[in-house]
């Protein structure tokens, strides 16, 4: 079967009625974490998954995990990844601890079914979000039951939006927001529209159809383009819009050809799509993109075994659809089916282009043809990645909105229920034309001093909203700040803590809104939760603390 979003034919209609402590929504790594919590503590639990294959990013590809310090880690994400420790420890004579965030799709998937199978969780796949019928309560609504479009209906003391795009918030009409920001609205620097230096294009590109002639009509990828004059800089930058950075697939590639499968020319390929890509790559002097190390390389190969990688965007036009996501975040399921092969219709072309065009540089060329799809990995979806990366979607906004201040220290928040430490990371959001040239437009790289709490109040509705409802993936955050936050082990311990305070609520009869953190906060430390940021080898990079999962092995 090819990788996709949605299909009429996984639907299962039903008119069972399920009635659970706890119902999450999305399958995602966070939402399975999240039914192991409720297990554990007793409670039952139902987790409807919008597709076919549950865990999200983190069994869809993105096994170079960025955690920024893996000190923060606790819980059972701290779990996952200790068993993925265990896993390559007994696998390689070599092994260092920092490879347990650097893991194969197929193995993250096998270790994250066998805790929901030991957890005995009640997971139905195919199950799409209808709507839900909200009761007015004093102090705001609750949701009363959850309905699929195949008919299944669930009634549930609490509610967890586990999904990425933030499905189940919107259906209980709380606040949200989608795209950037101004750097006005909470007093930040790096939000809004932001021209930088990185995966730029670094030397000019024309961006017309025949070059230097403005009638010709601009490149593929470039139509809806604004042009801008570098005087307009200073006014434009910082201002707000609803574009969200760039999705792409990270797709599992393999060197060793017992094991590989060729990239192929896909359906509907049109070369005429890349063009702006061959400009790029013959923009440079002869040799520039021989160093491997050079920032503006068109591909990112990061190792995750001997021969497989995880592969990401690089450069100033790579696998990253810029423009591509714009609809995503509150597309209905079929037009999200369209852009979900539209992303891959794109990529798959990229590769092809990049192993076959004589407009790529002969050595690059040779360097990618080097490499093809893991035959091994992603098998039931033709080896292509089953999760699209989605960066970001919707956003909770509450009584808390997580922003820059956040993460770089200038302000602590007083209930935190997990830390989060990697960079301020948005990737592009648009191409522009800038003084006759093509550029990017909403890369944002800013690293961090040290980890930082993730309050409570940016996983709930705010006073007066949905009462029984926690969203521990699309949190309150600007959007810059969620490009801190947005990281898999930051999602699952969010979920974890999500899930605890959840049960709490119900078993008080209080509103999540009204849960003590004094009382919450030492159970999630009894999970193993970390929550003071006063922790050992607090940097900034990767890995740094490769000792941290030494008990485990």
């Amino acid at each position: 079967m090819k990788a996709a979003y949605f299909s009429e034919t996984w639907i299962t209609r039903s008119d069972e009625l399920i009635d659970v402590d706890l119902c999450i929504y999305g399958a995602t790594a966070a939402g399975c974490i999240s039914a192991c919590t409720a297990v554990e503590l007793g409670a039952s639990v139902v987790v409807l998954h919008p597709g076919r294959i549950i865990g999200g990013m983190t069994t869809g590809g993105l096994g170079n995990t960025d955690v920024g310090n893996p000190a923060i880690l606790g819980g059972l994400a701290r779990s996952f990844y200790q068993r993925m420790a265990a896993h390559y420890s007994a696998r390689y004579e070599s092994y260092r601890p920092g490879m347990a965030f650097l893991f194969e799709p197929s193995v993250a998937k096998k270790t994250l079914q066998a805790m929901i199978s030991e957890h005995n969780v009640d997971i139905r796949r195919g199950e799409f979000l209808d709507r839900v019928v909200l009761r007015s309560r004093s102090g705001g609504s609750r949701i009363a039951e959850l309905r699929t479009i195949g008919g299944l209906r669930v009634r549930a003391g609490s509610y967890v939006d586990a999904t990425y795009e933030g499905d189940l918030l919107a259906a209980a009409e709380v606040s949200y927001t989608v795209g950037r920001e101004s750097t006005c609205t909470y007093g930040e620097s790096m939000n809004g529209f932001q021209v930088k230096e990185n995966h730029q294009f670094a030397r000019p590109v024309d961006p017309y159809r025949t070059p230097g002639v403005p009638e010709s009509g601009l490149l593929p990828g470039l139509e809806h383009a604004r042009h801008y004059s570098s005087r307009d800089l200073d006014s434009i930058q910082g201002t707000a819009d609803q574009r969200v950075q760039a999705y792409n697939f990270r797709v599992c590639m393999e060197l060793d050809s017992h094991n590989q499968k060729s990239f192929e020319r896909p359906a509907g390929y049109d070369p005429a799509h890349y063009e702006l890509c061959a400009r790029w790559l013959h923009s440079f002097p002869k040799d520039a993109l021989h160093d491997p190390h050079a920032h503006n390389r068109p591909f990112k190969i990061d190792r995750i075994g001997p021969t497989k990688s995880d592969t990401n965007n690089w450069g100033a036009f790579s696998s990253d659809f810029i423009g591509g996501n714009y609809d995503w975040p509150t597309a209905d399921y079929a037009r999200r089916e369209e852009l979900f092969q539209a992303h891959v219709r794109y990529q798959q072309g990229y590769y092809y282009f990049m192993t076959s065009d004589p407009r790529v540089p002969a050595h690059l060329r040779e360097e990618y043809s080097r490499w093809g799809l893991a035959a091994d990995e992603f098998v039931e979806t033709d080896n292509w990645p089953h999760q699209l990366y989605i960066r970001e979607g919707r956003r909770l906004v509450s009584d808390y909105v997580i922003c820059e201040h956040d993460c770089t220290g200038e302000r602590t928040c007083s209930d935190p229920i997990a830390l989060a430490a990697y960079a301020m990371d948005s990737h592009n959001t648009q191409r522009i034309i800038l003084d006759g040239v093509v550029k990017n437009e909403g890369n944002v790289e800013a690293r961090l001093p040290g980890p930082y709490g993730i309050p409570y109040r940016a996983t709930i509705p705010s006073h007066g909203e949905c009462s029984n409802l926690i969203v521990p993936v699309a949190v309150s955050a600007s959007h810059i700040a969620f490009g801190s936050v947005r990281m898999e082990p930051v999602f699952m311990m969010l979920a974890e803590a999500a899930t605890v305070a959840a049960l709490m609520s119900a078993e008080s009869s209080e509103t999540l809104q009204a849960v003590d953190y004094d009382r919450l906060s030492p159970e999630l430390a009894k999970r193993g939760l970390v929550l003071d940021t006063n922790i050992p080898n607090a940097g900034t990079g990767h890995i740094t603390a490769e000792e941290i999962f030494n008990d485990s092995l």
